[in-house]
């Protein structure tokens, strides 16, 4: 049985005081969860949005880290800063990443071990555009990315993985359950080639690609998915815990092992 996880990526979007609110709202709302809770915050909202979180059962998460402990890299941030402020996780690779920022599978890796070195969780991010599923890429693209952005990690299940369809995000589009579950399960049976079958068979595999509280519950239904990374829909407290709260029966069971 893997744990369910359910990850907030409120990208570019609340001030300090905004974030405070937000997750001052959230709080109560998801406080019995029975998956685990996470927001991953911009950098500037760290420090209060830490002290907001403690005492609760939400986790913290970045949105990047570097793979250098320190040095001439103006405008990034190191894992031991992150660390001094309680974060917890950290998304690594997200598409927009790789879009605007020139984030590339190497550089991907080489953050994901600096930030398994420094005793956080990576949440990796890999997925294809419309275009590479249209011409039957997919499988192609999701094995360059594990092969290149996953190697050296001696046991895959300390990271979170986040499939996310770059043509359904933030477009309103979204993979079926079905199309979602198969694709995931496809990445399950890559790391267990690469890695080993029992560390492929823990990891957590989440889906990014618009998940929302219209459709978390048919989602989550489905065997391999083990999460979701939210955009859109974690930025309102009502949204959110609508997600986390998708199974009111609390974890979902990985039929595979029952």
């Amino acid at each position: 049985m893997r744990k369910p996880i359910i990850a907030g990526n409120w990208k570019m979007n609340n001030t300090a005081k905004q974030g405070v609110q937000l997750v001052n709202e959230l709080k109560p709302l998801v406080k019995d969860a029975n998956c685990e809770v996470v927001v991953c915050v911009p950098a500037i909202d760290i420090p209060a949005v830490a002290e907001a979180l403690k005492g609760s059962n939400i986790a913290l998460g970045a949105q990047n880290v570097h793979f250098a402990e320190k040095g001439a890299y103006t405008g990034e941030i190191s894992a031991d800063m992150l660390k001094e402020y309680g974060v917890k996780y950290v998304i690594i690779g997200h598409s927009e990443r790789r879009q605007y920022f020139g984030e590339t599978d190497e550089t991907v890796n080489k953050r994901t071990l600096a930030a398994l070195a420094a005793g956080l969780t990576p949440i990796v991010c890999i997925g294809e555009t419309l275009e590479e599923r249209e011409t039957g890429k997919t499988e192609e693209v999701l094995d360059r990315q594990i092969t290149e952005g996953m190697k050296g990690i001696d046991d895959i299940s300390k990271i979170v993985i986040a499939y996310e369809p770059v043509w359904a995000i933030g477009t309103g589009r979204t993979a079926t359950a079905e199309q979602a579950n198969e694709t995931i399960g496809y990445i399950r049976k890559k790391c267990a080639e690469v890695f080993c079958p029992k560390c492929a068979e823990k990891v957590r595999i989440q889906y990014g690609g618009s998940m929302n509280a219209g459709n978390c519950k048919q989602l989550m239904a489905m065997s391999e998915i083990d999460g979701g990374l939210i955009g859109g829909a974690s930025l309102k407290s009502a949204d959110f815990s609508a997600i986390v709260h998708y199974d009111e029966q609390g974890l979902k069971l990985n039929k595979d092992l029952l």
